[in-house]
């Protein structure tokens, strides 16, 4: 027993010793950052904005892979079951505390907080609810009566089940006493396009993933999600203006790199600064900003917080309103 443990202290003596070394050479190779989601929807948007800055400060080619599939499960058990070396890593949002809570009953043994360190929080930014200009409504008391008014109930895209976009529908769906139909896709940007092109009446996602869209008149934007009025879309009202009462729980996106369990401390410091760098670049800033993305830099332990609270916030919304993953 006694040299098990000695073999063991060794171990970890060992382990830390390696870390200032680690740091060191970290970056040598091509960095692995994983979307859960097709091109084209929030986190996708985001990191492609961030991906030739972070390149630049890591040094290091930074490869977006969009991974696709079960909700965000393909591409977060990936990442999960990878190695903890910095070299994969995942540009997460709300919808990895969402589905934790909506499938908390499930089987499945996947769990965030404990295949996962939390490594920095990068920025928020708000949701629109955005209609085709085949729906008559401009705004979303006409959206209601129109919705009571047609034969069938209107449906509406969401990136999936469990996604951001998709709970958040159904908090406004909840707060306004509207009914529709959930049509999930594999991402955002699979569901944006068949609002555009007039398959799906309706949904609810980033603002800069459909701010071109509602600027060249493709799609109508009703309501954004953020307590102000969006920057990127000063004449939209918010939801509260519009008349929906507030939520109890986040409705607006949040975005944050995690890797898998047991990456040395060392190399989770150099992600952060190069992250934190990045953010803090005036030009970057001034680029969000054009799509209503504020950065929101989050230390690691707060961030693995946050994903704690964010996860019994929307457990307790989810039980009270009795929604099932279908």
């Amino acid at each position: 027993m006694m040299l098990k443990l000695i073999r063991a202290t060794a171990l970890a003596i060992a382990a830390l010793a390696t870390q200032p070394a680690l740091a060191q050479n970290y970056p040598n190779k091509p960095i692995h950052l994983i979307v859960a989601f097709v091109a084209g929807g929030a986190t996708d948007t985001l990191a492609r904005q961030l991906q030739t800055d972070l390149q630049t400060a890591l040094g290091q080619p930074v490869v977006i892979e969009n991974r696709a599939g079960a909700g965000g499960y393909l591409a977060w058990n990936h990442v999960a079951s990878s190695d903890p070396d910095g070299y994969t890593l995942m540009l997460a949002e709300n919808a990895l505390a969402i589905s934790q809570a909506l499938y908390k009953k499930s089987k499945s043994p996947f769990d965030p907080l404990t295949q996962y360190d939390a490594v920095t929080g990068i920025a928020v930014a708000p949701s629109a609810l955005v209609v085709a200009n085949t729906v008559p409504a401009k705004t979303v008391a006409e959206l209601i009566a129109y919705s009571k008014s047609v034969p069938q109930k209107l449906n509406f895209a969401s990136a999936g089940i469990g996604s951001v976009s998709h709970l958040n529908f159904e908090v406004f769906m909840d707060k306004t006493g509207m009914q529709a139909v959930h049509v999930p896709y594999k991402g955002g940007g699979q569901a944006i396009q068949d609002v555009l092109a007039g398959h799906v009446p309706m949904t609810i996602t980033s603002v800069q993933a459909v701010k071109g869209l509602v600027e060249s008149g493709k799609v109508r934007a009703l309501a954004v999600t953020g307590s102000t009025r969006s920057p990127a879309m000063p004449d939209v009202p918010t939801m509260q203006e519009a008349g929906v009462p507030a939520a109890d729980v986040e409705l607006r996106f949040w975005f944050a790199i995690f890797g898998p369990k047991g990456m040395p401390a060392a190399v989770k410091a150099k992600l952060s600064q190069a992250v934190a760098s990045v953010l803090n670049n005036p030009a970057v800033r001034e680029r969000l900003a054009k799509l209503d993305i504020t950065p929101d830099v989050i230390p690691g332990p707060a961030l693995h917080a946050k994903l704690e609270n964010e996860i019994k916030n929307w457990t307790r919304m989810i039980d009270a309103k009795g929604i099932k993953a279908e």
